[in-house]
C-alpha cells in the first residue's frame, strides 16, 4: 500500500514538470502525513542542515566552478582542435574527437552535462561543414558527455561516496579503467558503424605530423588540472574538497594565460555556478528529508525484506537492481534517481557481499544510461538545445548505439569485477 502510494505520488508530481526538489520534499510531507501518527515534517529544518553542512559537500560547487571556468577560456577548442588532427584519419573521423574530447574534458569538470555542451558548442561547426551524418555525430556528443560523471573527478561519485560513507578517493580511482574502456567501446563502436555505413562519416580529412605535434601543447591545459586535482589527492597534499579548490586556481591562471579572465567572464562563471550548485543542494536536502520519511513509515524495511526474500543469488539479485535501474532511467533524473535510491539499495548490495567501490562505478554507468535514454535524458536535451536544427529523434537514434556499449561495460564488470578495482584496492 505504501509502495503503490508513494510510487503514484512521485509519478503524478514529474508528469506535472514539479521541480525535482519540490517534487522530493513534498513526496516525504505526503507520506508523513499519510503514514506515520508523529508529525515528522518538524525534523524537515534539522535535516536540510545537517545534509548541507558537510565539509565533503563544499567539493560540489568547486567542481562546478572549475568546469565553468575552463568552459569560458575556451580550453576545450583548443582541446577538440588537437584531437581533431591526430584522430581524423579512423572511420568516422570527427566523432572519435567528440569522444575523446569528452574523456578529456570529463576529467577536469566532473559533470555530464557541462561535459556535453562544451563539447557540442565546438564540435558541431564541423559536422556541418564537413558533411556528417548529425544523427550519430550529435549521439557520440551526448554519448560522450555521459563520461563527464565516471572518470574522475565526478560530481556523482562525490554523491554517492557522501551518501553511503564510502572513500572518495578510492571511488575516483576505481572510475579510471572502466571510464577508459567505455571510452574505447564507444570510438569501436563509431569505427565499426562508418566501415559498414561509410555515408554516415564527413569528407576525408588529413593532418600533417607538423600539425599534430604542434598541437599537443593545446591537450596541456587539461592535463596540467587533471595532474593538479588527482595527484594532490594521491599524494596526500589535499582532501577532494581541497584538490578541488587548487584545480580552480589553476583554471584561474589557465585562463589569465590565454587572455580569457575578465569581469564579465567571472560574473558568467559564478552566475553559472550558483545556478546549477543551488539545484544539486536543493535535490540532495529534499532526498535526504525523503529518505528519514521512508525509514519512519517502514518503507526501507520493506523493500529490504522483499528483495531478501526473493530467494536468489547475489549475482540474481543483482540483475533485478540493475534492472530496476534502467526501468526507473527512463522516468527519473539522474542525480535524483542516486539519492534517491543509494540509501535503499546500498545496504542490501552490501549485504549480499558485492564491493560498495565496485557498485558505487556500476551504478554511475547505470546513470549514464539514463543521460541518453528519453524520455528525460538530459544529455539529449542539451545537445538538441544548441544544436537547434532537425529534431530529437534524430539525437536519440544517433545514441542508441552507445547505449547498447554501456551496457556491454556493464557486463564486463559483472563477468570482471577487479576491471574497477585494480587502482582502488591500492588506496587503503
Amino acid at each position: 500500500m505504501i509502495i503503490a502510494v508513494a510510487l503514484l505520488i512521485l509519478l503524478l508530481l514529474l508528469l506535472l514538470s514539479i521541480p525535482v526538489a519540490a517534487t522530493l520534499a513534498a513526496l516525504g510531507l505526503s507520506l508523513g502525513s499519510f503514514f506515520s501518527p508523529f508529525p515528522l515534517y518538524k525534523a524537515l529544518g534539522e535535516i536540510s542542515w545537517t545534509a548541507s553542512t558537510d565539509f565533503l559537500l563544499l567539493a560540489i560547487p568547486l567542481f562546478v566552478l572549475l568546469g565553468e571556468i575552463l568552459l569560458r577560456a575556451g580550453i576545450a577548442e583548443r582541446t577538440y582542435r588537437s584531437l581533431f588532427y591526430w584522430l581524423s584519419w579512423l572511420p568516422g573521423g570527427l566523432m572519435h574527437a567528440n569522444i575523446a574530447t569528452s574523456a578529456l574534458f570529463a576529467a577536469t569538470s566532473g559533470s555530464s552535462v557541462a561535459t556535453a555542451a562544451t563539447i557540442t558548442t565546438v564540435a558541431l561547426p564541423q559536422a556541418r561543414k564537413y558533411g556528417y551524418a548529425e544523427s550519430l555525430f550529435a549521439g557520440s556528443i551526448a554519448a560522450g558527455g555521459t563520461l563527464g560523471i565516471l572518470i574522475p573527478p565526478s560530481i556523482n561519485l562525490i554523491v554517492y561516496g557522501f551518501l553511503t560513507n564510502t572513500s572518495i578517493p578510492q571511488l575516483f580511482l576505481a572510475g579510471i579503467v572502466p571510464g577508459i574502456l567505455l571510452t574505447i567501446l564507444f570510438m569501436l563502436c563509431i569505427s565499426i558503424l562508418c566501415l559498414f555505413k561509410p555515408q554516415l562519416s564527413g569528407r576525408k580529412m588529413s593532418a600533417s605530423w607538423k600539425q599534430r605535434f604542434s598541437s599537443l601543447k593545446d591537450l596541456a591545459p587539461v592535463l596540467f588540472i587533471f595532474f593538479i586535482v588527482i595527484g594532490s589527492i594521491y599524494a596526500g597534499l589535499a582532501t577532494p574538497t581541497e584538490s578541488a579548490a587548487l584545480g580552480v586556481l589553476g583554471a584561474l591562471l589557465l585562463a589569465k594565460l590565454y587572455g580569457s579572465l575578465s569581469v564579465k567572464m567571472l560574473r558568467d562563471v559564478l552566475e553559472g555556478t550558483m545556478r546549477t550548485t543551488a539545484m544539486i543542494m536543493l535535490i540532495i536536502m529534499a532526498a535526504y528529508f525523503l529518505n528519514f520519511i521512508l525509514v519512519s513509515v517502514g518503507l526501507t524495511g520493506m523493500l529490504t525484506d522483499f528483495i531478501d526474500n526473493l530467494g536468489m543469488t547475489p549475482m540474481g539479485t543483482m540483475g533485478i537492481i540493475i534492472l530496476l535501474y534502467l526501468v526507473l532511467g527512463f522516468f527519473v533524473e539522474t542525480l535524483s534517481l542516486m539519492v534517491i535510491t543509494i540509501p535503499i539499495i546500498a545496504p542490501v548490495v552490501t549485504g549480499l557481499g558485492f564491493d560498495p567501490v565496485w557498485f558505487g562505478v556500476l551504478l554511475i554507468l547505470l546513470i549514464e544510461m539514463a543521460l541518453i535514454t528519453p524520455p528525460v535524458g538530459l544529455n539529449l536535451y542539451v545537445v538538441q538545445g544548441i544544436r537547434g536544427r532537425g529534431s530529437m529523434s534524430e539525437v536519440m537514434v544517433g545514441s542508441i548505439p552507445f547505449v547498447l556499449m554501456i551496457l556491454v561495460m556493464i557486463g564486463l564488470m559483472l563477468v570482471a569485477p577487479g576491471l574497477t578495482l585494480i587502482f582502488a584496492n591500492l588506496v587503503n
